[in-house]
């Protein structure tokens, strides 16, 4: 069984080449391949030369975009993807790969078709109070309004089998990926089921990307699927 690793990367010269290496040496479950969906998605710095290193690794497909957004990347990739399991991975340094066995044993063994690695059932580190917050007023919202037991809404750490993401239409572009796609699959009936991780978050210095406005953009596909769907 072959596992599409779907990275999407905006101006991450100091970490993609180390998240790359660390992806293609990181053990996976016996019976399954791996291949690596780098999508650049505009980068400004130095990750297009970087990336230039892997464009002869068998392993590795390098993806040039204009820049349309973390899910304007992550659509990209999926749509050259050609594993029978999806997992997205950010290239930040913040999710550790040697986490995947945990992320893909569920659905191999056909427990279940999808995975969120849920942060807040395992450790986290250095994140800020404001994200901590605005991360738990997100899955506050959702469980409320939805009537589900999801820890981690805004997890980068999501894995799908393949025919199961293939029912979805996203139509957002830029990071409302994470909620769009657990709003669909709530309202598609398709369970959802959470692992811990653990996880250590960067600073707006190291290169974090979050900012208020990214985190409304995040928190608006909650609302609108459940009250604005025609929208």
């Amino acid at each position: 069984m072959k596992v599409s690793i779907i990275i999407p990367v905006y101006n991450e010269e100091k970490t993609v080449g180390q998240m790359i290496d660390k992806v293609l040496s990181v053990a996976l479950p016996e019976g399954t391949t791996r291949e690596i969906i780098v999508v650049n998605d505009g980068s400004s710095d130095k990750t297009v030369e970087i990336l230039s290193l892997y464009n002869e690794s068998p392993k590795v497909k390098i993806i040039h975009q204009a820049r349309q957004g973390k899910t304007g990347a992550l659509l990209k990739g999926i749509s050259k993807a050609c594993g029978d399991i999806f997992l997205i991975q950010d290239a930040d340094l913040e999710y550790d790969p040697a986490q995947y066995f945990s992320l893909l044993e569920p659905i191999l063994k056909k427990e279940t078709d999808v995975v969120y690695g849920s942060r807040f059932l395992g450790k986290i580190e250095e994140m800020r109070l404001i994200n901590s917050w605005a991360n738990r007023i997100s899955n506050w919202t959702l469980r409320a309004l939805y009537r589900v037991n999801i820890t981690d809404v805004n997890t980068c750490y999501k894995v799908f089998r393949r025919e199961v993401f293939q029912q979805l239409v996203i139509k957002s572009k830029n990071f409302a990926f994470e909620t769009e796609v657990t709003v669909k699959l709530i309202k598609k009936k398709i369970p959802i089921k959470e692992i811990p991780i653990n996880y250590v978050a960067r600073t707006k210095f190291q290169g974090k990307k979050i900012r208020w406005t990214t985190a409304l953009q995040m928190y608006w596909p909650i609302i609108k699927y459940r009250f604005y769907p025609f929208l």
